[in-house]
């Protein structure tokens, strides 16, 4: 049996993933990172909302203090991730140019505005607007929209940009291995290392597991499920294009159209989502998804009609049993990045100050001290310890 010995093991190639590795790398760590497929999985999915306003639901307080934690870091991470990559300002897609919110008939108006009232409560940003005060801002907006709210605070980046970029920032230190971890390698109660597909053995002082829904299948501590979901891409004339992120409700659907930059030849791709399902991970995309997702898409923005559909993806989301992430120390050398659900990409610079944390690196600045403090607060792995056994790898 062959073996390796570095300081930081990290088990997952997503976004996540390499941002841990990122980040271990900058604290003059040796890494290791496991993943067959790397940014294959929820990451070529995303449609890239950054959105700790319109993603704060009933129930999920914590969630949004996680979220707006994070967005206060994007700026910096983006800049920081573009310089360490060799890649020019705005590479990764960071757009700060707030959403617009859509309902589309009287009862979608109702459950908007319900929730406008919760985010007033919490102190987030979003505020009713007229439909014709949306059309202003988005000339494509339906003729046959009840109601609308302004978020100027939820924004955007493309997270098959950032990939590329977090790929670009580890290349030099040629620590991608692109075989999958089969188990966690534990010495007494603390995990020391892992095994991957091949027999080899890799021994480290610490552990990230950052596996995404299948993170719970290495150990149970992490008790992660799949949340599939299917993104479509569209390319559209950019008159016709939304340019701002566009998101709403049709008869109690939830849909969403997020923008690329315009290209050279006038045309924008516009990522289309929602659907999210309690079902096994397949990567298999259904006629049915994405018949919803067009017939919902076109009743908000009917200009998307003409576009043309590029590409359909399916991938599973990592959920948790609280839908909350889980970010943290789980067992001596073992650090859990995973169970971030549908807030994978926005929390994706919280995750790097709690990894910088567990690392010995010092918060930088307010932001990063209040990011850390929210994930010790409600993204802890040990408020599942009583449900499951943190001591050993399989499902519960």
């Amino acid at each position: 049996m062959s073996s390796h010995v570095c300081d930081v093991l990290v088990i997952g190639g997503g976004i996540v993933g390499l941002t841990a590795a990122w980040r271990a790398v900058e604290a003059g760590a040796s890494v290791v990172v496991l993943d067959p497929s790397p940014g294959d999985g929820a990451t070529h999915a995303a449609a890239g909302m950054l959105a700790p306003v319109m993603e704060a639901g009933f129930g999920e307080k914590g969630q949004a203090r996680l979220g707006t934690a994070s967005l206060a870091l994007w700026p910096a991470f983006a800049e920081a991730l573009e310089r360490a990559a060799g890649l020019p300002p705005g590479a990764v897609g960071l757009e700060t140019a707030g959403t617009l919110a859509l309902a589309y008939d009287r009862d979608d108006l109702v459950a908007l505005r319900r929730l406008l009232d919760l985010h007033s409560g919490w102190g987030l940003g979003s505020a009713e607007i007229a439909p014709d005060e949306a059309r202003l801002r988005e000339p494509g907006v339906g003729p046959r929209v009840a109601g609308a709210a302004w978020v100027p605070g939820d924004h955007r980046v493309d997270p098959r940009a950032v990939q590329v970029a977090l790929s670009a920032a580890v290349a030099a230190h040629e620590i991608l291995v692109r075989r999958a971890a089969v188990s966690l390698t534990w010495a007494d109660d603390a995990v020391v290392g892992a095994l991957d597909e091949a027999g080899t053995a890799y021994a480290a002082g610490t552990v990230v597991l950052a596996a995404g829904h299948a993170s719970g299948s290495l150990f149970a501590g992490a008790p992660t499920r799949p949340v599939p979901g299917t993104t479509l891409r569209l390319a559209a004339d950019v008159d016709r294009a939304p340019a701002v992120v566009v998101r709403g409700t049709v008869q109690g659907r939830p849909v969403y159209a997020v923008p690329r930059p315009v290209r050279p030849d006038g045309t924008r791709e516009v990522v289309v989502g929602a659907t999210s399902d309690e079902r096994a991970d397949d990567h298999l995309t259904r006629a049915g998804d994405v018949f919803a997702l067009l017939r919902d898409v076109r009743a908000l923005l009917p200009g998307l009609d003409d576009a043309v559909l590029l590409e359909t993806v399916t991938r599973s989301r990592p959920g948790s049993p609280d839908n909350a992430p889980i970010l943290g120390w789980a067992a001596d050398g073992l650090y859990l990045a995973t169970g971030h659900h549908r807030n994978g990409i926005l929390l994706t610079a919280l995750t790097a100050a709690a990894v910088d944390q567990a690392l010995g690196v010092a918060p930088d600045g307010p932001a990063a001290i209040a990011a850390v403090e929210a994930a010790a607060r409600f993204a802890d792995p040990r408020r599942f310890a009583d449900a499951y056994s943190t001591t050993r790898g399989g499902t519960a």
